[in-house]
This record gives structure tokens, C-alpha cells and sequence, in this order.
């Protein structure tokens, strides 16, 4: 059987390599866009690094994609079904949290993606993450702590939240178990 994690994390390589390339852009000129040393990205380029849920933000975030994108453009297949068994995994290496994009490739601007979060992890994102997208956050199970702005919003196992205008976000997964939420998204 094929690692889904292990391809998707050569996808990334290609697809952050591919993203620049087609682009014209230098390992430079990404750097300063996506506030990522060169040496990074020439080390994720190379698939020598396994870059963290906030480095691929920023380097989705100036491709002008979202996370979701950039992920299921490295790894999806077209077909309008998508079975558990192919949906891509990815693991954030320094948190341990893993998200699996559901949705099939389409042209459609909605996205479905699964996260699971382990107890105690924290993972923060920029306001520039969510610059081209709209989403709510449905928690499946565990409970959330979710730092909006200034705002925290404590959520329990049924909980949807509707995210407001882009501002810096963290996800914080309290325990004692893992933190499991829907996020759905749609480009705008």
C-alpha cells in the first residue's frame, strides 16, 4: 500500500516548486513574499524539510491559495468521489496535528477538511490564511479553545462557529483528549 502521507509531502515539494516556477518567481523573491528564509524553501523544495501548518500558510498565503489549495493541489486526482483511503493526510510536524482534505477536486469553492488536533497542541495562523476564504468550524469532539482577534471562543463537541473578518487565529486543543473539527471553507 502507498503512504498518502509520505506522497503528499513530495506533492507539497512539487507543488510549492511548480507554484514558483510557473510564476517566475526566485527562491528570493517567495522568501520575501511569504516571510520564509531561502534556505527553507530551498529545503522544502528539495523535500529535505517537512514544513510546519504556519510555514505552509504563509507560502500558500503568497501564491494567493489557501492551505486547503495548496494541499489538494499537491495530492488530489480528479473524480467526483473521493474515498477515505485517498483523501490526503497531512501531519504538522511540529505539532502532530493532522488534517485530511475530504472534498474532491472540483471547481467548486467550497472545501471540507477534517482536523484533528492532540491534546495540549496549539497552532497559530496569520490573518493572512484566511485573506481569500470565509469558514465555520463545526467540533466533532474533544473541546477547542479558538483565539479569534482578541476574542477566544470556548467550544464544546457540537459547536459551530462562524469565523468574522481575517484576523490572526490559534487553535488551542485544552483536552484531555484530541480536539476533532470539520472546518468548512469556501474561496471567495
Amino acid at each position: 500500500m502507498i503512504d498518502i502521507e509520505d506522497n503528499l509531502e513530495s506533492g507539497i515539494a512539487e507543488r510549492v516548486r511548480l507554484e514558483r516556477t510557473v510564476r517566475n518567481w526566485s527562491l528570493a523573491e517567495l522568501s520575501e513574499r511569504a516571510g520564509v528564509s531561502k534556505a527553507m524553501l530551498s529545503a522544502i523544495e528539495r523535500g529535505e524539510a517537512s514544513p510546519t501548518a504556519a510555514l505552509l500558510v504563509r507560502i500558500a498565503a503568497a501564491f494567493g491559495m489557501t492551505l486547503s489549495a495548496m494541499i489538494a493541489r499537491a495530492e488530489l486526482r480528479g473524480g467526483r468521489l473521493l474515498r477515505e483511503e485517498d483523501q490526503p493526510r497531512w501531519t504538522d510536524p511540529e505539532t502532530g496535528y493532522v488534517r485530511r482534505h475530504l472534498s474532491p477536486e472540483s471547481d467548486m469553492p467550497l472545501e471540507l477538511i477534517r482536523v484533528e488536533l492532540p491534546a495540549g497542541a496549539t497552532v497559530r495562523l496569520p490573518a493572512a490564511s484566511y485573506a481569500f476564504i470565509r469558514q465555520q468550524i463545526w467540533l466533532i469532539e474533544g473541546r477547542l479553545d479558538f483565539t479569534e482577534g482578541n476574542v477566544v471562543h470556548d467550544m464544546q463537541p457540537g459547536d459551530c462557529l462562524s469565523l468574522g473578518p481575517p484576523s490572526d487565529c490559534v487553535f488551542h486543543a485544552p483536552g484531555p483528549g484530541a480536539a476533532v473539527y470539520l472546518v468548512a471553507l469556501i474561496r471567495v
